[in-house]
Formats: structure tokens, C-alpha cells, sequence
């Protein structure tokens, strides 16, 4: 008896850090101290000595079911993005700069060349968010799971400057909503996506092209990875706009979320018709026959993150956004009244 034939392969493990090796080195920062392989991951704080009050801000998440579009589509370099980015875009509403990433992946058995597929892409969405890989787990969880599944989640580590934390606080009547375009569906509601088209939901299934996706497959077009909005806070700064307060939309979309970034006594009006909403969301709610108070309660319905700025600085933050390579549309706008949200 040995380790092995209770369904742990130590040596497929082995082979599974090998072979991320090659992206996680990808993403390292000059802070990244040591190398890959230890038990943990060290990172200087030399870079962030300048800061009046340097500030650690942190999030964690994980996939969510959409993963399991992932195994039926056996595609599973882009969700390690997905994870990454429902980080990342959290900590970048509170303003602060991601700096280190770290991944756990269990799986019901360990697919070297699968596990590092999933590495690759938590490396490319570190890449986008200038985030660096300093370290992760991989647990083989045999009669737990199913041999083909795994599960996803990630933890990430950023600073900012005390003063430049967005907190939402200065917020006042008459501040413009801008709407960061979203790229799909994003990472959240998937269990309501799933059950929408569950008769696609199988390996040729997920492949039926639709007119209104523009010919695309519904499979392509709902693995399509999270938005990474971290390089647009980066060119607002840069571009001198202060961002008063930012709501990462996710599971709840614009009802629960939208809310999280607002003082008591104020209220956000958003414009449905002021963007253009992906096709996925009208197939979505065509489909599923959704009353439009649960799509926008459920997704982003377009719109990744919103940004509330003073009406003199709109226009340079949807170029500065642009300049991210971003769409940017005003949407809205704040007004005094009870905490909430409305959608007209």
C-alpha cells in the first residue's frame, strides 16, 4: 500500500510545478523575493517606502460554477483570469495597487498538463493586473471529488497611500456615474446561466452558434474571461481623476453592489438605455423568460465596474479609461436620498 494507490500521485504533482514554473515566472515584480518552490512566497516593501501612510488592503474569491463550463468544454486556461480578476477589480475599488497573488486549486486528481493550464491562466490575469504569482497549493482530494473536477479560488494582497483610499465619503449631489463595459458575463450567476440553457450544457451542446452572439458559440461566449479593470484606476490617477467611490459589479449585480460604495443620504440613479448591454444578456433574458428586475439583480448586464467622479473630471476619466483600453459611458449620476439604488 502506498500513497499512490490511495489516490495521491506525489510524482504527478511534482510534474504539475514544472510545468507552471514557465508561467508563474511570467508575472514576477523586483519586490518578489526568492525563489519558486518554497513554502512560502516573500515580497519587499521597499517599493511602497515613499507612501505618507502605506496601507495593506486584501481580497479572496473563487470561480463560482462557472468552471463547470470548463469541463465540459475540457478548455481550462481562462478561468485562472476569472480568478484573478474577482480580486483584483475588489481591491482596486478601495484604490489600491495589487501586488501579490496566491492560487489554491483542489482537484479530484491531479492532470499535470490540466493543472497547469489552470496556472496559466491565473498567470496571465496577474499579467494584466501587474500582479505577481508569488505562490499557491495544489490539493489532490481522491473520493472527495470527481476525478475530472477542481475547484478555483484565489487571494490577493495590493497597498495604498491612506489618503488616496476610496472610500466613498466625499460623494455629493449631482457626481456622474461612469460605467466600465463589462466583457460578458463575468464570473457570477452562473447557477441561473447554467440552468437557462441547461439543454446546451454538454461538450457539443456548448458549441450551437447563435445569430444574436454574432455567430460566435454560447460556450466561447460565456467562458469569455473577467474584464481586469486594474489598469484603468492606474491611467485615472495617472490622468489626475479622483475616483469618489467605485462598485465592483458581481454576484447581486447593480442592487446589492451598487450600494456598497454609497454614505448614508445618498442614492444612485443609473440609465439602463445609457450603454450598449452585450447580446448574452438579451439572449439570456429572452431565453429564460427572466423578469429584467432579476437581471440586474443577478448580472452585470454590461457594466464590469462603476465609477463615481465630479462632473468637471467625466470626460477625462472615459478617456483615461479608454486609454486602459476600456469602454466608458456615463450612466448615472448621485443624488441625495435613502441609501439604494435606482435603475430607469
Amino acid at each position: 500500500m502506498d500513497y499512490k494507490s490511495a489516490g495521491v500521485d506525489i510524482e504527478a504533482g511534482y510534474k504539475s510545478v514544472e510545468l507552471m514554473k514557465e508561467y508563474v515566472k511570467t508575472t514576477m515584480r523586483p519586490e518578489v523575493l526568492g525563489g519558486i518552490g518554497g513554502f512560502s512566497g516573500a515580497f519587499s516593501m521597499d517599493s511602497f517606502k515613499g507612501m505618507e501612510h502605506p496601507t495593506l488592503v486584501s481580497g479572496t474569491d473563487g470561480v463560482g460554477t462557472k468552471i463547470k463550463l470548463a469541463f465540459l468544454m475540457d478548455r481550462h486556461d481562462t478561468v485562472g483570469i476569472d480568478c484573478v480578476a474577482m480580486c483584483v477589480n475588489d481591491i482596486a475599488c478601495a484604490g489600491g495597487e495589487p501586488l501579490f497573488f496566491l492560487d489554491y486549486i483542489a482537484c479530484g486528481k491531479n492532470i499535470p498538463e490540466k493543472i497547469a493550464a489552470i496556472v496559466k491562466g491565473v498567470a496571465e490575469g496577474c499579467k494584466q493586473s501587474d500582479c505577481a504569482l508569488i505562490g499557491g497549493e495544489t490539493a489532490e482530494h481522491p473520493g472527495l471529488m470527481p476525478e475530472e473536477e477542481y475547484d478555483l479560488a484565489g487571494f490577493t494582497v495590493g497597498v495604498v497611500d491612506k489618503k488616496d483610499i476610496i472610500s466613498g465619503e466625499t460623494l455629493k449631489d449631482g457626481d456622474v456615474l461612469v460605467g466600465l463595459a463589462s466583457t460578458g458575463v463575468h464570473s457570477n450567476g452562473f447557477s441561473l446561466v447554467r440552468k437557462v440553457f441547461e439543454k446546451y450544457m454538454t461538450p457539443d451542446g456548448l458549441k450551437t452558434t447563435f445569430a444574436e452572439l454574432g455567430g460566435a458559440s454560447l460556450g466561447d461566449t460565456l467562458l469569455t474571461p473577467t474584464r481586469i479593470y486594474v489598469h484603468a484606476f492606474k491611467e485615472l490617477k495617472k490622468a489626475g481623476v479622483t475616483v469618489k467611490a467605485a462598485s465592483h459589479i458581481t454576484g447581486g449585480g447593480f442592487y446589492e453592489n451598487v450600494p456598497r460604495m454609497l454614505p448614508e443620504g445618498k442614492r444612485a440613479v443609473i440609465e439602463k438605455n445609457s450603454y450598449e448591454m452585450p447580446p448574452i444578456f438579451n439572449l439570456l433574458q429572452k431565453t429564460g423568460d427572466i423578469d429584467w428586475h432579476m437581471m440586474y439583480n443577478t448580472f452585470n448586464c454590461g457594466i464590469g465596474m462603476v465609477l463615481a467622479v465630479d462632473p468637471a473630471q467625466a470626460d477625462a476619466a472615459i478617456k483615461a479609461a479608454s486609454a486602459a483600453g476600456d469602454k466608458a459611458f456615463v450612466i448615472g449620476h448621485i443624488a441625495d436620498g435613502d441609501k439604494g439604488v435606482d435603475l430607469v
